[in-house]
């Protein structure tokens, strides 16, 4: 029987993302920055080029369990790794985290890992804005209602609702590529940060540690780095999560069978209640929205990490160790599921103009009232003219057509112009291009 309890171990998360923040690549990136520490000692004369390559080749040959055994006796984790290291390069691991504090290797190693996380994010979320962009194009025309409060209001197209998500979505990349130069950084400075323990070496071993893993350096640092770039980043990809919640809670509410404009095209093939027969449920959207609540929840803890006493204190460690891997497993699964949401969605784009039609005609009042203001008639006694019409008669369309009020402004066929949905889509068409040449442009940015 398996004995796993973390949900990510078994049901959500990709093997890549899962790979990237297992306790064996952990303890190896821990390693890898070990070994860049050798090397710099090695490049400023405290060290020999056989101390580094000794430390280079056992760091490729980390066992777990010895440095489980060392930590349960030591207590201490990255000093169990560094009496690990040093058992398995014998005499030559004099200089093994020599002038290192522990989160010299911890935070660095997280930039390293981070890093490669954010581009598995990165390639996906790009994955998501160019499937958008696709559907944006391809239903640039469809026309459907436009809802606000749930009601129903003017006229868009499927294409226009596609190509608001295209902006948010793009935004979001533009927030990720941004935050990489705050967040990927080497915090490489000793026990308090002043890097002490190297005397005037210390900053020359900085910048070989950093050339060695090609990151860049903190500034300045207390022993840890600072704790906002984790709460910025976790807060951009909370914000990420929501859109991807939006998007979501737009297929279930077009999904709803009075409505049923687009729907889930996996629903079909999979049991939707034990007790129902008929059911077909979007799952994949409210898995969505339910992961989103857990990575909102997120950045609570991330800025509760911010302040810590003086130069640190061990608060931020424990709830880092859940924080880190679980935020970017959660944005992991989320961002598969949207592209497995997208990649089946169905349209109806006939339910779309059934509903349009819903109101015979008051969904284009806006339209009537604004030839008429342009005509003559005051507008907000246009607006009360409408407005009535609206809510006393059986059929908006017939009803406008033969107002007596109404035709001392506009002919027929002003009318009949004035209720064709067609004709009050505004510049729908070139606000799409708009926000996919914007999206084509945050994509192309270099990071």
């Amino acid at each position: 029987m398996s004995e796993s309890v973390c949900v990510f171990e078994w049901r959500y998360g990709s093997p890549e993302m899962k790979r990237l923040f297992s306790r064996i690549n952990i303890l190896k990136t821990y390693a890898k920055v070990e070994t860049a520490l050798m090397y710099a000692l090695w490049k400023v004369g405290l060290a020999n080029e056989d101390e580094y390559k000794a430390v280079a080749e056992a760091s490729e040959r980390i066992d777990v369990k010895r440095v489980d055994e060392l930590e349960s006796r030591l207590g201490h984790d990255i000093m169990a790794l560094a009496v690990h290291l040093s058992e398995l390069v014998g005499d030559k691991g004099r200089m093994v985290h020599f002038g290192a504090t522990s989160y010299d290797i911890v935070d660095t190693a997280y930039a390293l890992i981070i890093k490669d996380a954010l581009d598995i994010i990165t390639k996906k979320l790009e994955k998501i804005i160019s499937t958008l962009i696709e559907y944006s194009e391809k239903y640039k025309d469809v026309i459907m209602v436009g809802r606000t409060h749930g009601q129903h209001a003017d006229p868009i197209t499927l294409g226009f609702k596609f190509a608001n998500y295209i902006y948010e979505f793009s935004r979001s990349l533009e927030r990720i590529k941004e935050a990489r130069k705050r967040v990927l950084k080497a915090k490489f400075a000793g026990a308090v940060g002043t890097m002490a323990a190297w005397g005037e070496l210390g900053l020359k071993i900085q910048e070989e540690v950093c050339r060695f893993l090609n990151l860049p350096p903190h500034e300045i640092t207390t022993q840890v780095s600072p704790r906002d770039g984790y709460a910025e980043l976790i807060a951009i990809l909370a914000i990420l999560a929501s859109q991807m919640d939006r998007l979501a809670l737009e297929v279930r509410e077009l999904m709803r069978p009075e409505i049923m404009e687009l729907a889930e095209g996996t629903a079909t093939a999979r049991v939707g209640s034990s007790t129902m027969p008929h059911k077909a449920n979007p799952v994949t959207a409210e898995k969505i929205g339910g992961l989103a609540k857990v990575m909102r929840a997120f950045v609570m803890t991330a800025l509760e990490n911010i302040p810590l006493w003086h130069e640190r204190d061990l608060t931020n460690s424990s709830s880092e160790r859940i924080l880190l891997s679980h935020s970017f497993l959660t944005m992991d699964e989320m961002l598969d599921s949207t592209i497995e949401l997208l990649s089946n969605l169905v349209i109806y784009p006939e339910n779309m103009r059934k509903n349009l039609n819903l109101t015979k005609g008051s969904i284009m009042a806006e339209s009537i009232m604004v030839r008429l203001t342009l005509k003559g008639l005051p507008r907000h006694e246009a607006h009360e003219l409408l407005m009535k019409i609206a809510r006393t008669s059986e059929n908006f369309s017939e009803a406008v057509m033969k107002s007596e009020e109404i035709r001392k402004y506009l002919s027929e066929r002003e009318i009949s112009e004035a209720l064709t949905p067609e004709r009050y889509l505004g510049s729908y068409d070139e606000l799409i291009k708009r926000a996919i040449d914007y999206a084509k442009q945050v994509m192309e940015f270099p990071e």
